[in-house]
C-alpha cells in the first residue's frame, strides 16, 4: 500500500463573532486558502485529483458543494472535482482521512483537504433545524427507531459536556484554570509570531483575532452557567468563529512526478464511536485504540492536539489517558482560537505540523469529539 504525504498546509487567521471575517461569503474564505496553498507548493491546480472540504451546516451559501464552489471562486481549473464531508467537528480532519486513504488506494497522486466555516453568516445548528417547517423538530425525535434506542431525551453538547464534569468530578475553578491556560498559551503564540508561517491574511486581518485579553479566573467566575446549577459555562467552551484551512496530500508518485518534498507521513488515521447521547466522550477510547494499531505509546507521542470543545472534554479524556498537558494544546485551543467547526480538523492539523517543525518532534496525534458521538483520530510524523 501506498504512503500518503502532506506537502503543506495553510489556514486563514481565525476571525471572532462579529468580527473581521463576519461578513465574507464562505465561498470566497474557502477559496483564498486554496489559492495559497496552490501558490506555497507551487503545484499544477489541473493536477489535482479531488478537492475534499469538511462542513457543518451546509445551508445557505455554506450548501451546494462548498468544496467544489471554492474551489472554482479560486479562479482554479475547471475539471478538477470536489465533495463536501459532514462529520460534524471532525469533517475537515475526515477530509484528511478520506484524501489519504484515497492516494493510500493507489487511485489518486494528488488530494487537496481542507474546510471551512463561517459561523457568523450561518450559526450553529441551522441545518439541524432546517427542517422545522416541514414538521422536522430535528433530525432525530421524530423516528420512532432513534426514540426506541435513545428515548425521548434531547441531544446536547451542552448537556454533554456537563454530564462529563459530573462523571469526572471535574470542578467548575479546574475547568476555568484550564480555559485561562489555554487562552494564555495562544496569546504568547500570537504575540511570539509562531503562527505567521501558517497563515494566509485576509481582509487585513493578520493574525487570530479570538482570544479573550484581559480575562483572568476572577472574570471567568462572575459568569452564568450554561444550565441551572451546573459547572460549565461560556468562558470553558469554544468560541464561534469563521476560518478556513487547507492541506495538499500526495502519493510518492505524486512527490516524484511533481517535484515536491513532503512536510510529514500519515502515520494513523482512524475513527471510532461512543454512545450519541453522551456525545463527546469517543476521544477517550479512539486514542486508546489508535495507539495499539499504530505500535505506539503515550510516550512516543511528542505533541497532542484535542479540540477543545469544552474543558470538560479535555481533561477528562487528560485523567484516562494520563497525558502530560504540558504536550497538549500547546499554542492553546479552541476555546481561545474558536472552533470554526468544519474548518477545525485541517486548522489543528496545520498547527500541528508547523511546531512539530519548531520542537523537531518525531510524532503528533490530533483527535476531536464530533456529533454522534465519534472521534477521528490521526497520526502524523515529522520528515
Amino acid at each position: 500500500m501506498s504512503e500518503a504525504y502532506i506537502v503543506d498546509a495553510v489556514r486563514t487567521p481565525i476571525g471572532k463573532k462579529k468580527g473581521s471575517l463576519a461578513a465574507i461569503h464562505p465561498a470566497d474564505l474557502g477559496a483564498h486558502t486554496l489559492r495559497a496553498l496552490v501558490e506555497r507548493t507551487g503545484i499544477d491546480p489541473g493536477a489535482v485529483d479531488d478537492v475534499i472540504y469538511g462542513c457543518v451546516d451546509t445551508v445557505g451559501p455554506l450548501a451546494g458543494d462548498i468544496a467544489r464552489t471554492a474551489w472554482l471562486v479560486a479562479g482554479l481549473p475547471d475539471h478538477v472535482p470536489g465533495t463536501t464531508v459532514d462529520r460534524q467537528c471532525g469533517s475537515s480532519q475526515q477530509a484528511v482521512h478520506f484524501a489519504a486513504q484515497a492516494v493510500m488506494s493507489g487511485t489518486q497522486d494528488l488530494v487537496v483537504a481542507g474546510g471551512v466555516q463561517c459561523m457568523n453568516l450561518i450559526p450553529m445548528s441551522q441545518a439541524m433545524l432546517a427542517g422545522e417547517p416541514l414538521g422536522f423538530p430535528d433530525p432525530f425525535s421524530t423516528s420512532p427507531g432513534w426514540v426506541q434506542r435513545y428515548g425521548p431525551v434531547p441531544l446536547s453538547q451542552f448537556r454533554s459536556a456537563e454530564r462529563i464534569a459530573e462523571r469526572w468530578n471535574i470542578t467548575r475553578r479546574q475547568m476555568e484554570e484550564f480555559a485561562l491556560e489555554s487562552n494564555e498559551r495562544a496569546i504568547r503564540a500570537i504575540d511570539s509570531g509562531r503562527f505567521d508561517a501558517e497563515l494566509a491574511p485576509i481582509a487585513g486581518l493578520l493574525r487570530d483575532e479570538t482570544p479573550r485579553r484581559g480575562t483572568s479566573l476572577e472574570k471567568m467566575a462572575t459568569l452564568p452557567t450554561i444550565e441551572p446549577g451546573g459547572r460549565v459555562t461560556a468562558g470553558v467552551a469554544s468560541q464561534v468563529s469563521d476560518c478556513s484551512a487547507a492541506m495538499l496530500i500526495a502519493s510518492a508518485a505524486g512527490l516524484k512526478t511533481h517535484g515536491l518534498q513532503p512536510r510529514a507521513r500519515i502515520h494513523h488515521l482512524s475513527v471510532l464511536a461512543d454512545d450519541p447521547v453522551w456525545m463527546l466522550t469517543a476521544p477517550i477510547a479512539a486514542t486508546r485504540r489508535a495507539l495499539q494499531k499504530a505500535g505506539l505509546s503515550l510516550a512516543d507521542i511528542g505533541l497532542i492536539e484535542i479540540n477543545e470543545a469544552f474543558a470538560s472534554v479535555v481533561l477528562a479524556w487528560q485523567r484516562e489517558l494520563g497525558a502530560d498537558l504540558a504536550r497538549v494544546n500547546v499554542n492553546g485551543g479552541a476555546i481561545a482560537l474558536g472552533h470554526p467547526l468544519g474548518a477545525t480538523g485541517v486548522r489543528l492539523m496545520t498547527t500541528l505540523l508547523h511546531e512539530m517543525e519548531r520542537r523537531q518532534v518525531r510524532y503528533g496525534l490530533q483527535t476531536m469529539c464530533e456529533g454522534g458521538g465519534q472521534a477521528n483520530v490521526t497520526i502524523i510524523e515529522r520528515l
